[in-house]
């Protein structure tokens, strides 16, 4: 199937937007089995949040989702969202970003949720609701990054 979000590039028309680095810490937690939420905009501008793992390709937050879940509409219609991401050892420090998925593929997305699996639970994905959900990769370009409880280099 590959890319899905071409409507996503139709919905970024938000134009010009600064994307910041990824600090090394930030990095190190995304690359760890890290709590994450994800919050995106509902049609009438409310947020709606989800519990989901995390990843990174050393310079985008990574998220995988289900085809049919609210977050996949809500990101075709409106990029914009925010992640949280806790350190699993001490929920007081954690980093929040804002900022846009700028591709949405599903490509992979099977081997991935395989590979998060790994992380987060030790053993093969569980397939929850069924093998034959689509897997998709949301791709997150951070356009502001906050921390709470890491010192600043």
């Amino acid at each position: 199937m590959g890319r899905i979000a071409d409507s996503v590039a139709a919905v970024a028309p938000f134009s010009y937007f600064v994307v910041v680095n990824l600090p090394d810490a930030f990095l190190d937690l995304l690359r760890k089995a890290s709590p994450c939420f994800i919050t995106t905009l509902m049609p009438d501008g409310s947020p709606q949040t989800t519990e989901t793992w995390v990843d990174t390709d050393g310079k985008h937050v990574v998220v995988n989702t289900v085809q049919t879940h609210l977050k996949v509409k809500n990101i075709q219609r409106d990029p914009r969202v925010s992640v949280a991401v806790c350190d699993a050892s001490n929920f007081s420090r954690y980093y929040a970003v804002r900022g846009r998925v700028v591709k949405m593929t599903t490509d992979g997305g099977a081997e991935h949720i395989e590979a998060l699996s790994q992380r987060y639970t030790g053993g093969p994905y569980a397939w929850y609701g069924g093998r034959d959900q689509v897997r998709v990769i949301l791709t997150i370009a951070a356009e502001k990054i906050h921390q709470v409880g890491w010192q600043r280099h």
